[in-house]
Order: structure tokens, then C-alpha cells, then sequence
């Protein structure tokens, strides 16, 4: 599994632009899922260039929840590429153009070793990838509670990993049997989860590539 961070607070490179919001490219058994596409869609499509990243090449999109800095830029990129399948919110129905728009709510599977939580406490899906060394976790914000979306994800797997913005999340020990972290985008303790575990902190920030 390949994640290529392509949108966040911070970057990696002068040649990409951080600003407020998140999207990042998951690459893993044979689809190529865009997940949230950040405030600004030619923001967006800037960073995609840089990074090599073909708007043409998406399969499939997942926004984690309605606030604009994970779907403002969709519309941008759908101008691109007008062809994916894409899953969101209820919120953003009215979606196009588009191959086929599901409009999430409960928990299912969205394609072999892809699943959504549904929509926590209505508030936000997050995205949990089944792979050999375990569950993969892609979150936006995380406003329904990291121990929830962790908690939600049980039914196909153990937690490997994390990824995404833990917005204002504070209780560490949550994160003690993960293997890899990697806080992002609305974070406001990077510091204190890179100090706690040293070991297992991934910095994010634009132009970030995590193999798994």
C-alpha cells in the first residue's frame, strides 16, 4: 500500500503548498482512492502535478465529512475527471458528474479490503483498509473520537495503522497498539505523539509517501 499526502497544513517540498484541509492518494490492490480533496481545488490539482499524480488516474473518491476543507476542492476535480465512484455524505447529495455517487451511512464494504465506518454519530466516515499486517485507518478529522472510529473498525480487523487529523484528541493511550501514526492537517499535539511514540510517528505534510 502506497498513501501520497497531497494536501495539508504543512509541506515537505517548496514546490508543494500546504493550506488548511487534507487529501491524500491511496494506492493498494489495484484502485487508486482519493481521499478528501482539501479547501481549494486548484490548490489541489497544483500539488497532484507536482507529485506526478494524474487526476484521470482516480478510480474512486471518499470524503470523510462535508466541512469544506476535506470537499471544496471536489468540484475542481471532477472537472478532470468526471468518471469516479465516489462515496460521501449525505450532506453533499447532489454530487456530479460522476460514474456512480453512494451516499454513505451505515457501515459496509465498499470494495474488496475497502471499508467505511458509516457516519459516526453523524458527524464523519472514516476509511479502513485490510492489509496482511492489519487495518490501515484514514481519517479526516476524527470528530466522532479516535477510540470510536478505532472501536468501529473492529468487526474487519485489528488496527495497524493510522492516518489523518486527530482533532483535538488527547488521549494517547488509544493509540499504544498501533504500529504507525501519522497525524495530520487539525492535529493540535503532534508534538506530544511524536514524543510518546518515537517509534511509530510518521510526519505528515504534502509530498509524504507511507508504504505499508
Amino acid at each position: 500500500m502506497k498513501i501520497t499526502i497531497i494536501y495539508d497544513n504543512e509541506s515537505q517540498d517548496n514546490s508543494l503548498k500546504p493550506d488548511w484541509g487534507f487529501s491524500c492518494l491511496i494506492e493498494y490492490n489495484g484502485i487508486n482512492l482519493l481521499f478528501d480533496t482539501g479547501s481549494n481545488g486548484a490548490l489541489l490539482l497544483k500539488n497532484m502535478k507536482e507529485l506526478g499524480i494524474d487526476p484521470i488516474s482516480i478510480d474512486e473518491i471518499f470524503i470523510s465529512h462535508s466541512h469544506f476543507d476535506h470537499s471544496g476542492g471536489l468540484s475542481s476535480f471532477l472537472n478532470e475527471n468526471g468518471q469516479t465512484k465516489i462515496y460521501a455524505p449525505d450532506p453533499l447529495r447532489g454530487i456530479s458528474p460522476a460514474r456512480e455517487v453512494i451516499y454513505v451511512d451505515e457501515s459496509i464494504e465498499l470494495s474488496p479490503q475497502f471499508y467505511t465506518t458509516g457516519m459516526l454519530f453523524n458527524m464523519e466516515q472514516s476509511l479502513a483498509i485490510k492489509t496482511e499486517k492489519g487495518l490501515v485507518i484514514v481519517v479526516g478529522c476524527s470528530h466522532p473520537g479516535v477510540e470510536n472510529i478505532l472501536k468501529a473498525v473492529t468487526p474487519f480487523g485489528t488496527p495497524y495503522a493510522l492516518v489523518g487529523g486527530l482533532h483535538g484528541f488527547r488521549e494517547f493511550d488509544v493509540l499504544n497498539n498501533l504500529q504507525h501514526i501519522c497525524p495530520t492537517h487539525c492535529t493540535q499535539y503532534i508534538s506530544e505523539i511524536k514524543s510518546l511514540y518515537p517509534g511509530k510517528y510518521i510526519r505528515g505534510g504534502v509530498g509524504e509517501i507511507i508504504e505499508i
